[in-house]
């Protein structure tokens, strides 16, 4: 008796903690970040079915070039960024120079610019048969000595210039809430104002300024449109031409592999060198800026307006010409259906996000262990992965699992796909790839809702479902609709997921963009271009106005 007793304990205990930790929320947390998690795995587990022929031939004419670009540009960019963003973060916040308030919110607007937008525009211009090099033919007589715009250091100077605003913004951020209370403390310890900021300033804003540059990072791994425009092979180049130039969907994958470990490597790289350091920071400093000697004030000035101009101001600027100049010709039938595209793309990417985001958001309300937290933390990886990474991720399984319906549905049908070459690829990839952003804005507007606030609600009889839709719903408005927003201006501008997943005949601005920058007709490009620009600048100008600059 002892023993059954034992022995159907052993198996009661497991069930009924299986049924009291695998909660109806718990449950839905598992399925969202099945989405994200799927994908990866189906990208890694390639590297565990090699076929020979395949890495013999990427091994010798594909990787060794794919890795010195990558490498190359990713080091270049971070080194860029890095030092554009610092320095005109310390200029904006510490320093006191003509046009600093300006300045502080108009150098974040080339995030409004896409890098691949940039990318043509700055061909365009800069290139043999554009106007600058023309007119310094006219002038000297040759412009053999301008350095060319088509080479690594053209594709790292634009992709830093639409970069480097990641910084910018969490370096401010840092130094804002320094002041010259740090410099002030370094200064009486006999520092110099030089020694004391990098002695000093600098490093108490490290965690900042790594996590600006882990960003910008990210964003030049996962690039494709900028690294195309450029014909600069980089590994997400190089996986859309094994997937549509050799019809290699294997090769595309190991491809991937190596990309996604990559990702991987680096993320673990930052976490390392953080270590289990503390940063405290002590709150906006309201201490009296430094004031430039009027030489260095004017210098301050001309670097600032010299960066925005060339990220911003010239770029738009062009685009605007070209779109004047092509309108009339270019513009026909075709664009209202791109935008109509554009706009029902972004907008079911975003209800999805969003439904997803408030489960995430609500689970973690409810549950705070750690496999919860572990679920949500899986389902927003995604962001830090390629668009063409997970576009291959989720095209596999969908496939896998469209030969089996139809298989199983033979008797009764004779058609072709079922889920492949439908939006249920695309969707997938999109809710994948941006539910980072949408979970963040909900989670941040969610921890902004007091547990007081809940208790009077239950003891006025509220609870479950009821409690979440009277209360927590109503509160949550401002996070979901910022939620929704950045979402879909996200997924306006996402160029690699839209290429490699959509449908027949479903083109959309991004899409028109690459046509005609693959083609060299950059004035044509100009016009779906400024759409998605004028799209690009309505989270800017929140984000700005949300900052509390001083």
């Amino acid at each position: 008796m002892k023993k059954v007793l034992a022995d159907c304990h052993t198996l009661v205990v497991p069930v009924l903690f299986a049924r009291r930790f695998f909660t109806g929320w718990r449950l839905a947390a598992l399925l969202v970040s099945l989405i994200t998690l799927v994908p990866l795995l189906v990208v890694l587990l390639s590297l565990f079915s090699p076929q020979p022929e395949i890495w013999d031939h990427l091994r010798d004419y594909v990787l060794p070039d794919l890795l010195v670009n990558t490498f190359w540009l990713a080091f270049g960019v971070a080194c860029a960024t890095g030092f554009l963003g610092v320095s005109l973060a310390w200029l904006t916040a510490v320093c006191e120079f003509p046009g600093r308030r300006f300045f502080s919110w108009a150098l974040m607007l080339p995030l409004a610019i896409p890098a691949y937008v940039a990318a043509f525009v700055n061909i365009g211009l800069f290139d043999f048969t554009g106007p600058l090099q023309t007119a310094l033919r006219v002038w000297f007589g040759s412009s053999g000595w301008f350095p060319p715009i088509r080479s690594r250091g053209g594709v790292i100077l634009v992709m830093t210039l639409a970069l480097y605003p990641y910084v910018y913004l969490l370096a401010r951020n840092a130094f804002l809430t320094q002041g010259k209370r740090s410099l002030e403390v370094a200064q009486s310890l006999g520092l110099s104002r030089g020694a004391g900021f990098f002695k000093v300033a600098l490093p108490m804003a490290r965690p900042w300024i790594a996590a600006g540059i882990m960003l910008a990072l990210m964003e030049t791994l996962a690039d494709f449109g900028t690294v195309a425009v450029f014909n600069y092979d980089t590994f997400t180049t190089a996986i859309y031409k094994a997937w549509f130039g050799l019809f290699s969907l294997p090769a595309a994958s190991q491809l991937a592999s190596i990309l996604v470990l990559m990702v991987l490597l680096l993320a673990l790289a930052e976490q390392a060198w953080r270590g289990d350091r503390r940063y405290h920071a002590t709150g906006k400093s309201n201490q009296s800026r430094y004031t430039l000697k009027p030489a260095l004030a004017w210098a301050g000035s001309v670097y600032a307006g010299l960066i925005l101009i060339l990220a911003f101001a010239l770029p738009l600027g062009q685009l605007l010409v070209w779109c004047v100049e092509v309108f009339a010709e270019d513009f026909d039938s075709r664009y209202p259906l791109f935008v109509l595209h554009s706009v029902l793309l972004s907008g079911m990417a975003a209800l999805l996000v969003v439904c997803a985001a408030l489960l995430l958001a609500y689970c973690l309300r409810l549950y705070q262990d750690w496999p919860t937290r572990f679920f949500v933390r899986l389902s927003t990886l995604g962001y830090a992965i390629p668009g063409t990474v997970l576009a291959i991720g989720v095209f596999i399984p969908i496939a896998w699992l469209d030969n089996e319906l139809i298989a199983l549905l033979q008797p009764w049908f004779n058609g072709g796909a079922i889920l492949r070459g439908t939006l249920t690829v695309m969707l997938l990839a999109y809710m994948a790839r941006f539910l980072a952003p949408g979970f963040n804005a909900i989670d941040s507007a969610m921890q902004r809702i007091t547990r007081s606030q809940e208790e009077a609600a239950r003891g006025m009889g509220l609870s479950g479902w009821r409690l979440f839709v009277r209360v927590h719903l109503p509160l949550l408005r401002g996070g979901i609709f910022s939620a929704a927003m950045l979402v879909f201006v996200d997924v306006m501008k996402e160029m690699p997921i839209t290429l490699m997943t959509r449908p027949f005949g479903w083109d959309t601005l991004s899409v028109r963009i690459f046509e005609m920058t693959s083609e060299g007709q950059w004035e044509r490009a100009a016009l779906p271009a400024v759409a998605l620009v004028i799209v690009g600048l309505i989270p800017v100008i929140l984000l700005t106005r949300q900052a509390e600059y001083s």
